[in-house]
């Protein structure tokens, strides 16, 4: 069997080829393009309709080639990170240029284009530029929690979400021997989230990483109490039931990316930032980490308090908006988890019975942008609520312009961060894709072949659960 080549340029533009992408594409621009590909190569390529969202948006499925083994990719499963999409229509000219990625890995690829494409139509305001850090927190939109389709609060059973049921009967029946989760990271840098060690895996990151100018996330604030893998690379801890706390805090809860592990799938998960932050990968040992800790912690409880203070002030005056709970939801659930993470992150005062581990430069920098991140999430949502309200107190949209505008100062002077053009942020995601599917190629069992006997469509019990 020949192996895909991954390391060298990316394939020069055949016959398969679209117009390149210079910016985000919106829902409609995802299955129109997918849609062109496929009648460019019918033989190759198929679009069909997995689900719907909860809007009625079709949820589609690009497949390229014929293989028995199956790769799933699935993009936009968090709203407001749309380099996925993207993503996925690069690998689908990848494939169709290069017959190494199906006919010589006897592989299918299985391309979602975007698993929450409501949410991605609540970013549409900023998604074509110019891409400005305060334009992005002002348009930003993420759903609460319960609204996110990869989390399985309730276990695959109990799914409420339509878009999560298409995914788990998308992952029942194709058993993938390879699932990858496209994600984004707004400011910061780039790593990989794996269910399964694929050895060899940092090295490629490290080599994608140099050749796109993309920062490495080296202490990355999902992973502070993940097992490492190598630098940039994380071992995501086998799921169990969790609070929403755990949820936004960990994330090592009952998700989608372990659903199909019981059929020997690998996931990964690939996160790509959009404003580069140089520091995540200084991985020196700090001077004083307790003193930036207490910094990071007391600036968290500062900010929570004052927009616990704003939020009291706007939520009167917004309640019959018609987007009012699906922005509050999302608010309530960042001002919910900031005092257990200030107080988490305190050295003062944090939980002793599971300390913090020993903390990098890179760790600390993780620290510093993930609690003004959930700031200036906050910010944003309720500067949309009070954009669109009537009635509200005088100064409330003036004091969140300030709010929003010095905490991006403080991002861009403070941590240097630096936008990252979303052609290079797509070059690089769709290496480390290639790289993990290639790794996880080799050390897939026969037994994850599909379209064998004994492969049937049955409900699949996740293997935590058995």
């Amino acid at each position: 069997m020949r192996t895909p080549d991954t390391s060298g340029e990316p394939t020069a533009p055949r016959r398969c080829a679209l117009p390149p992408l210079l910016r985000y594409p919106t829902v409609d621009e995802l299955r129109s393009r997918a849609a062109a590909l496929v009648a460019r190569h019918p033989r190759t390529a198929r679009l069909r309709r997995v689900g719907v969202s909860r809007a009625g948006t079709p949820l589609w499925l690009l497949s390229l080639g014929h293989g028995s083994r199956q790769a799933l990719v699935v993009a936009g499963p968090h709203a407001n990170e749309p380099v996925g999409g993207a993503t996925v229509l690069r690998l689908a000219e990848r494939a169709l240029a290069d017959r190494a990625l199906t006919e010589g890995a006897d592989a299918t690829w299985n391309l979602l284009l975007c698993l929450d494409p409501d949410g991605l139509r609540h970013n549409e305001g900023w998604l074509s530029g110019p891409y400005r850090l305060e334009r992005y927190f002002r348009r930003f939109f993420r759903p609460g929690f319960l609204e996110q389709p990869e989390w399985l609060p309730e276990g695959a059973a109990g799914a409420a979400l339509p878009e999560t049921r298409a995914l788990l009967a998308l992952q029942d029946e194709l058993k993938p021997f390879f699932q990858c989760s496209l994600h984004g990271v707004d400011v910061g840098g780039g790593f990989v989230e794996l269910t399964r060690d694929l050895p060899g895996l940092p090295q490629r990151v490290a080599h994608a990483a140099a050749r796109f100018a993309i920062p490495r996330e080296l202490g990355a604030y999902d992973t502070l109490y993940w097992p490492g893998l190598g630098p940039a690379v994380y071992r995501i801890p086998s799921p169990r039931p969790g609070d929403l706390a755990a949820a936004i805090t960990e994330a090592a809860v009952e998700s989608t990316w372990y659903h199909p592990h019981r059929h020997g799938t690998v996931t990964a998960v690939v996160e790509a930032p959009m404003w580069g932050v140089a520091a995540v990968e200084d991985d020196s040992v700090p001077v004083d980490p307790d003193a930036e800790l207490r910094t990071v912690s007391g600036t968290l409880r500062h900010d929570t308090l004052l927009l616990r203070r704003i939020l009291a002030r706007v939520r009167p005056h917004v309640t019959a908006l018609p987007d009012a709970a699906r922005l509050l939801a999302p608010v309530d659930d960042y001002l919910l988890v900031c005092p257990g993470l200030a107080d988490a992150w305190d050295p003062d005062g944090g939980d002793r019975a599971r300390p913090l581990p020993q903390l990098s430069s890179a760790h600390l920098t993780a620290l510093r942008i993930a609690g003004r991140r959930l700031a200036l999430r906050t910010a944003g949502l309720l500067h949309q609520l009070a954009t669109g309200a009537g009635g509200v107190p005088a100064g409330v949209l003036p004091e969140l312009d300030r709010l929003v505008d010095e905490w991006c100062a403080d991002y861009r002077d403070g941590c240097g961060a630096h936008w990252i053009p979303v052609p290079r942020q797509v070059e690089y995601q769709s290496e480390v894709v290639l790289a993990a599917f290639e790794l996880a190629l080799r050390h897939a069992p026969e037994s994850s072949r599909s379209g064998e006997p004994g492969w049937g469509s049955e409900p699949v019990v996740p293997l935590h659960r058995d």
